[in-house]
């Protein structure tokens, strides 16, 4: 069983409970997103669009903009959205049950009063007849408790995702937390050309689909659900799955492959409650990649290293 300790780091989250407070929030972040995709130069993968995990919530990281930067931050224990400028600005938003237009309409006026008006497409990005930002008066709810416990979450995720990126000298992406799907990534490639991805991603553009999967990759993550999945749960696919991929063996033994999604998936509360939740994860995290890179006949040797430990250079 899990000490006190774990269960305070991986909190329990069920899903039915936090739904409402999860779609509310996953449109939240779709408006801070699309701000920073409006400002940041096209990177690699859409490296330059995503949320990152800090000790309070989630930033933007600094966005320049005309001479200065900008920052914007949800924070989980205040439960404030902060705005922040590089001279010395500020403007907060509650974090509080209201619609997702009431959101959109305070963030823009908070926008517009720093001097950083910025449009954004207003159509939610990979949901299915999703209402635009400024006319949904529906996704309203905001359970505090829930917020924090999600974030939690993400933090104790981010650790061991970020234990397991030092084990690679290949290409490997940051921790990301990906606001279109509402998940925390990680992803390596092998260095090799991908097939043409097929794209239909629900309100994503076929050309965006196409270059983020323009290379092979091995990517996992952490998502809350959705759809046949009500349940919080890790993932891990490759593009392109090589043959025999869906029927390999891997570790914990709570991990199965999911024809509907085309992944292995390990449900969050098989980590919850293990003995040893980081452990458990790196065992799904490890033996998904290797069935990925084996079955792919990526170049383990070169791409390899051990994991790293701090204050102690990789040997060579």
């Amino acid at each position: 069983m899990s000490s006190a300790d774990d269960l305070e780091r991986w909190p329990d989250l069920p899903y039915a409970a936090w739904k409402d407070t999860y779609e509310t929030l996953h449109l939240w972040t779709q408006i801070i997103g699309k701000i920073r995709l409006m400002r940041e130069p096209w990177l690699n993968h859409s490296w330059h669009v995503p949320l990152y995990v800090t000790a309070r919530g989630l930033t933007t990281s600094p966005i320049p903009m005309g001479g200065r930067a900008f920052q914007i931050d949800f924070d989980f224990i205040d439960h404030l959205l902060w705005l922040r400028t590089s001279d010395g600005h500020i403007r907060q938003i509650m974090l509080a049950p209201k619609t997702v237009a009431e959101f959109y309409g305070e963030v823009t006026l908070a926008l517009d009063e720093l001097g950083l008006t910025t449009p954004i497409f207003t159509q939610p990005s990979e949901i299915a007849d999703g209402v635009p930002f400024d006319q949904d008066r529906v996704h309203a709810a905001y359970d505090r408790d829930y917020a924090n416990r999600f974030w939690r979450i993400l933090l104790s995720t981010h650790a061991v995702f970020s234990r397991f990126r030092t084990g690679y000298l290949g290409k490997v992406s940051p921790v990301h937390f990906f606001w279109g799907g509402f998940d925390l990534a990680v992803t390596r490639f092998s260095g090799r050309r991908a097939p043409l991805h097929p794209g239909g991603v629900p309100g994503l553009p076929d050309t965006v689909a196409r270059e983020a999967y323009s290379h092979e990759v091995c990517s996992a993550g952490f998502w809350p659900g959705g759809g046949p999945i009500d349940y919080l749960t890790f993932y891990s696919y490759a593009y392109p799955a090589p043959e025999g991929y869906a029927s390999a063996a891997v570790q914990p033994p709570q991990a199965f492959f999911s024809k509907e999604f085309g992944e292995f998936l390990l449900p969050y509360d098989a980590v919850r409650r293990a003995r040893d939740p980081e452990a458990t994860l790196m065992s799904f995290l490890q033996s998904t990649y290797e069935v990925a890179a084996d079955l792919g006949k990526w170049d383990r040797d070169a791409l390899e290293c051990s994991v790293g430990v701090p204050c102690r250079p990789r040997p060579l």
